[in-house]
């Protein structure tokens, strides 16, 4: 148990980082679909069974994996064109490692950490590697030997450039407000009130946390900030020449820098791990309480869910009706769920740290995906920013106010600190 706990954390990163990229792409597709009316990925299917359109993503990785690797004539430094996509990919892979995923548990006088690396330094961390993916872009640009490939990188450089140094300056007032630059402290200062509303970083410092997530729109290069892949003007950017997996990487870093890019927001701005008003104590005492409403809630939602799979699943494919299949599963599953809470609300688990932590997880989890889903519903409302405009919007605009913010946030703590 001992080394399943400290194991878990490095478990979680890659669960995050790697497992999750399928569940995002489908994800991408299905919102997509949403709002350009139509039904999306639903025809891909293992003997009838398509998980809602989850099969078409699983299938397309294995596509790139198996494809075969090409690697164009005009391509001078072979081994730089393929490090490339290794450097993209390991940047936005190793941003995940400070990502608190729950509060720190003590068992028998040891305190395990919810961090695969947990170090007080998380936001530096963060902040370094974000910086380093650019150099897989502009090697892969440069490696291409190709005009688009070369714009493209360019664009992705200077765009980086200018988009960190608006994320850092943000970051300085959020981190004046919180007085450390630890991010589980953040989540534990933010179990606080301000004025009868949860004290998270998005209402004590929200002029910091929009500047913050609109650069971290641009650091990913997600639309309206995709001008350094514009398909309409250089191709397909800085991965033009790239196929099959060296191409998969490129795509699998998008991704993980997206969910890296919202798991540090959730963290930071969105209370983290923690529900509103209540801190880890407070769920610890209140255990029993908290899995009775989570029962219920599993209940109805359940039934909600085989409702919704009734009137939305009506291909069978195969001769297997796919709606029985699904009711049949969330039932099992509901049931194991409800005895298993109850177990523990009956007091025979004995475990209400460990209950808390998965609890936390679980919050810390359905507010990620809830951001992915602003992430793609920008993408797919906003149209694509002109070149200029994104500099301008960059140097001009989000900067100027990103030092202005600092500049209010010290006067206030400054007063607030010297008045009590």
């Amino acid at each position: 148990m001992n080394t399943f706990l400290i194991l878990l954390p490095l478990i979680l990163t890659i669960l995050f980082s790697l497992i999750t990229v399928p569940v995002l792409v489908w994800m991408e597709r299905r919102v997509a679909a949403l709002i350009q009316d139509r039904l999306g990925p639903n025809r891909c299917n293992i003997k009838g069974i398509r998980l809602g359109g989850l099969v078409q993503s699983v299938a397309d990785m294995m596509k790139l994996v198996q494809k075969e690797e090409f690697l164009p004539s005009h391509i001078k430094n072979k081994f730089y064109h393929i490090i490339a996509p290794s450097i993209a990919f390991m940047s936005a892979f190793l941003t995940f490692m400070v990502i608190p995923y729950a509060d720190n548990i003590k068992i028998e006088s040891t305190t395990y950490y919810m961090q695969a690396l947990p170090i007080d330094l998380g936001v530096l961390w963060f902040l370094a590697f974000a910086g380093l993916g650019v150099y897989g872009i502009i090697l892969g640009g440069w490696a291409s030997h190709s005009k688009y490939s070369l714009i493209g990188s360019i664009r992705a450089a200077a765009q980086v450039i200018g988009y960190e140094v608006a994320m850092g300056l943000s970051l300085v007032s959020i981190l004046i407000t919180y007085g450390t630059i630890s991010l589980n402290e953040m989540v534990i200062y933010q179990t606080q009130n301000f004025f009868y509303i949860p004290a998270w970083g998005i209402f004590i410092q929200p002029l910091a946390s929009l500047i913050f997530v609109v650069t971290a729109f641009a650091e990913t290069n997600r639309a309206p900030f995709d001008a350094a892949e514009g398909e309409s003007e250089i191709v397909a950017g800085y991965h033009t020449e790239y196929g099959a997996m060296k191409f998969g990487l490129y795509f699998v870093a998008e991704y993980i820098a997206m969910a890296a890019s919202g798991a540090l927001i959730v963290t930071m701005l969105l209370g983290g791990y923690q529900l509103p008003y209540l801190n880890t104590q407070d769920l610890i005492n209140n255990f029993d309480l908290i899995l009775w409403i989570l029962i219920i809630l599993t209940i109805v939602m359940s039934f909600l869910f085989i409702g919704w799979i009734r009137s939305h699943n009506i291909l069978v494919l195969n001769g297997l009706n796919e709606t029985k299949l699904y009711t049949s599963f969330i039932l099992i599953f509901s049931t194991f769920f409800v005895i298993l809470m109850s177990y523990y609300s009956f007091g025979y688990g004995g475990a209400n740290d460990i209950g808390v932590m998965i609890l936390q997880f679980v919050i810390f989890t359905l507010k990620l995906f809830v951001l992915h889903f602003v992430f793609i519903w920008v993408r797919w409302t906003l149209p694509r920013f002109r070149y200029d405009q994104t500099q301008k919007l960059g140097w001009n605009i989000l900067l100027p106010l990103s030092l202005f913010n600092i500049f209010i946030t010290a006067i206030v703590v400054v007063g607030v600190n010297y008045g009590s």
